[in-house]
């Protein structure tokens, strides 16, 4: 059995950025000829394109977890590592991409449009790209970014011009099947429609899309039948058609009540898209005229509609008496709306100049850390992320960065003491304001920085000293073998 899915949630993740090579060139009597670390690859994005072949968003319900690649880690001999592959998600046209607190972030309409979702971590820096006057060799490269990883609420408002809501069983589906070429179900009990339908059709010169949604009934923005979970669909709509049964038996119901009590319905529901459907035009048609009784109600009530300066036409879907008439009707309001609306322009390029008193971070005490400051900001955090706090001199190649950036000069400013805690990027440091900006470098082993005590790394003249003192044999040793 086929199934409708017009609304789920996805958990896109981007690729990982490939961490940075460091290397050495090495040839016979050149051993030491200069870095020749590559870069890593960055990761692949995660991105929905919208398919005129994709009607519903059933992939989604059934895989709703998407991953993109990520970026190869650089080689030496100076070999980036090969970027991450994207993945395209294909999506089908009114899909509306929102976040988790539903805030939207696209509308995507247009075969073709394409939305990253989830954009992958951009790879770290080999040491070749890291080498400069300071830092010769550097003996250190930099980790590739991790990709985004978001969760997203993917909902399909369907592209129609014509909406038609109604009680359940008031031949929404019928009326549809006559005008189009769609074959909803139709059946003689309530909720036979479950799922929108979508229908093409043609009057005269003009073409235009109608949809049919549930049955709508009182209360049900209070969560009763089936409908109102499914009013997204009309939000795109340019006229809303009330479909009246007029030969209905329930006591206590007639076509004006019928579109009071839906109008009210109507009124509950928020459209994410802006607007208002209030604001739409309305159009009554008075089904089933076929039966005597129906015909005598239907010009019954035909003027209370009409002082209300709502356009009626009663119709009948088995004998297709007046339907040619509203067709042509429907036509006319949809092409008038499209007339109306604004001439969608290019998307330009924005350039957004960062201000000149914006520093890039901001620093603010830490309310869980007595003493302690929170740096935030997008470049000091994702410096942080791209560094290996198992090297020294990665370490250092830091401190060098948030020194340069005015961080140490904000700190002191805020009155931090050498050793309280600073947090970056979810990394807390012993704040050490002992690592000046712009000095030149001393020559020292690679991986290392002399300006950090906490080195314990024996070097190779150390070991090299302690395995001949190993050797030597002590005083005491040599007066044992004399005696």
């Amino acid at each position: 059995m086929s199934r409708f899915v017009d609304r789920v949630v996805i958990h896109a993740a981007a690729g990982s950025g490939g961490n940075g090579c460091a290397s050495v060139h090495r040839e016979k009597y050149k051993p030491l000829g200069g870095p020749d670390g590559g870069n890593g690859g960055n990761g692949g994005d995660v991105i929905l394109v919208v398919d005129s072949g994709v009607h519903t968003l059933l992939d989604f319900h059934f895989r709703p977890h998407a991953s993109a690649s990520n970026g190869k880690q650089g080689q030496g001999s100076n070999r980036d590592g090969a970027a991450g592959e994207s993945l395209e998600l294909k999506v089908p046209e009114g899909t509306v991409v929102l976040t988790e607190h539903g805030e939207m972030l696209a509308d995507l309409t247009g075969n073709g449009t394409r939305f990253v979702a989830a954009r992958g971590g951009r790879g770290g820096l080999g040491n070749a790209a890291l080498a400069s006057k300071a830092r010769r060799a550097p003996g250190f490269a930099l980790l590739g970014e991790p990709g985004d990883e978001v969760d997203l609420v993917l909902e399909l408002r369907s592209v129609a011009d014509v909406g038609l809501v109604g009680f359940p069983s008031a031949g929404k589906s019928s009326l549809i099947s006559v005008l189009s070429s769609a074959r909803p179900k139709i059946a003689e009990y309530p909720f036979t429609t479950l799922m929108p339908n979508l229908g093409v059709v043609t009057a005269g010169a003009s073409t235009f899309t109608v949809a049919d949604v549930p049955g709508l009934i009182p209360g049900a923005s209070q969560g009763k039948g089936l409908g109102l979970d499914f009013l997204r669909h009309i939000e795109r709509c340019s006229v809303l058609v009330h479909v009246v049964d007029c030969a209905t038996y329930e006591p206590g119901r007639d076509p004006v009540s019928d579109v009071e009590a839906l109008e009210q319905e109507l009124a509950q529901y928020t459209p994410a898209l802006g607007g208002s459907l209030a604001e739409r035009p309305r159009v009554i048609v008075l089904n089933k005229i076929d039966v005597p009784d129906a015909r005598e109600l239907a010009e019954m009530v035909r003027p209370d509609f009409e002082k209300q300066g709502l356009p009626v036409f009663a119709v009948s879907t088995a004998s297709h008496e007046g339907l040619r008439e509203m067709s042509y009707a429907l036509a006319k309001i949809v092409e008038e709306d499209r007339a109306t609306r604004p001439t969608l322009e290019a998307s330009r390029i924005v350039l957004r100049p960062v201000a000149v008193d914006d520093a890039g971070f901001t620093v603010s005490e830490d309310p869980d850390e007595e003493g302690g400051f929170i740096i935030r900001g997008e470049r000091p955090e994702r410096w942080v992320r791209q560094t290996a706090f198992d090297n020294d001199e990665a370490v250092g190649y830091l401190g060098d960065r948030l020194a340069r950036l005015g961080v140490e000069e904000v700190l002191a400013k805020r009155g931090a003491k050498p050793g309280c805690p600073v947090t970056i990027g979810g990394v807390t440091f012993d704040w050490e304001p002992s690592t000046p900006a712009g000095i030149d470098m001393v020559m020292h082993e690679r991986g290392a920085d002399p300006r950090l005590d906490r080195n314990a790394r024996v070097g190779a003249s150390e070991r090299k000293a302690a395995k001949i003192a190993r050797r030597i044999p002590s005083t005491d040793e040599e007066a044992e073998e004399q005696q």
